[in-house]
């Protein structure tokens, strides 16, 4: 997915979804590591693009206003 394509998707979408969708990618990633060391795959390129979805996903989170400020 391209950079600005996400970064469109990720704005669209509440504090709520944003936190489902980081806890989805980490659990992705708890699977990249598991198959890498299994040795089923080896493929990096979807590891660093998993990286960069969470680390977008929390910096729009934080850029989010509080809910109860």
């Amino acid at each position: 997915m391209k950079h600005s394509k996400q970064l469109t998707e990720f704005k669209g979408k509440s504090r709520a979804e944003l936190e489902a969708l980081v806890v989805e990618f980490r659990a992705k990633m708890w699977q990249y590591r598991i198959d890498i060391a299994a040795g089923k795959t080896k493929v990096a390129k979807d590891v660093v693009a998993t990286k960069k979805a969470i680390a977008r996903a929390l910096t729009i989170i934080s850029n989010l206003p509080v809910a109860g400020a």
